[in-house]
């Protein structure tokens, strides 16, 4: 059974430092968190805030090609938990053909923001999710990857009208 869902927030883990995007059921009390890339969470932020950039970003430029030719996105749904990593699927419609596109949670999640498309997690994954391994290490244990936690630690709304796109 499919659990229609909102993006309720965004978080960092204490723990590993990694961004995690937090859905919750819309007429229920069930959340989901999900474990994110430092550059997904910036979409995503990005679009709940309302910043607009002056450049198309990734999740932007995909949203304006499917418009152009015609895609509607009719729901995004998390279909899967497996070995620590959450699977997705697009649903979309192209010529009244519907399709599926794997995706991970969080390029779905960022899509469904600017598509307006509704979200949908598998009940079986919400199960699946209180097994997870907690004590998972980030996967970027780079300074780099470091630099970037911080970067998006630190992030406020206002500090994105200082850049260029």
């Amino acid at each position: 059974m499919l659990m229609p869902m909102i993006i309720s927030g965004l978080t960092v883990d204490p723990l590993t430092n990694s961004p995690i995007v937090i859905l919750k059921e819309i007429d229920g009390e069930k959340t989901l968190p999900i474990w994110i890339g430092l550059l997904e969470a910036t979409a995503i932020a990005s679009e709940l805030e309302g910043i607009q950039f002056s450049r198309p970003m990734t999740h932007d430029l995909l949203k304006n090609i499917l418009e152009m030719i015609d895609v509607k996105v009719i729901k995004v749904e998390v279909c899967d938990l497996k070995n620590n990593t959450y699977y997705a699927l697009i649903h979309i419609i192209f010529k009244d053909k519907e399709m599926t596109i794997d995706a991970r949670p969080s390029d779905a999640l960022a899509l469904s923001l600017r598509m307006g498309a509704p979200i949908f997690v598998a009940e079986e994954v919400i199960e699946k999710s209180k097994q997870i391994d907690l004590k998972a290490e980030p996967e970027d244990k780079t300074e780099q990857g470091k630099k970037w936690q911080e970067i998006l630690e630190n992030l406020n709304p206002d500090d994105f009208g200082k850049y260029k796109m």
